[in-house]
């Protein structure tokens, strides 16, 4: 037998229930675009920076520079050719044994300490 009481408490129940389903959809997105962002600023910002960091660094290659290739050698640039990708490595200094490399294998120009001293004192 059905009371009024169960009546009740199953009307409330359904209009409960259809009322916390009616969420706005930017509420539902909430959490995803709070993701996506987290996302970019840890894992996309830095890397951009990075990878223009090192863009500047293989334009910036002048003669003399000592430079460290992506396969760890090591070496001074002597010439740099102007639009082109070749940028040419002496890594012998008894044998004047150069190398062609491109631009883009250099991962890192190395600091002379001589100027990092004068750096300093200025």
């Amino acid at each position: 037998m059905v009371t009024a009481t169960s009546w009740f408490e199953s009307g409330s129940l359904i209009l409960l229930a259809q009322q916390g389903g009616q969420g706005s959809i930017l509420t539902m997105m909430m959490p995803i675009l709070l993701i996506g962002m987290l996302f970019y600023v840890l894992m996309i910002l830095p890397e951009k920076k990075k990878r223009n960091e090192i863009a500047r660094m293989q334009e910036g290659l002048k003669k003399n520079d000592r430079v460290v290739t992506i396969g760890g050698i090591l070496g001074v640039v002597v010439n740099v050719q102007s639009g082109s990708e070749k940028v040419t490595v002496r890594i012998d200094e008894a044998n004047n044994t150069r190398i062609e490399v491109l631009r883009g294998s250099i991962s890192r120009v190395l600091s002379d300490d001589k100027s990092d001293a004068n750096k300093a004192e200025s």
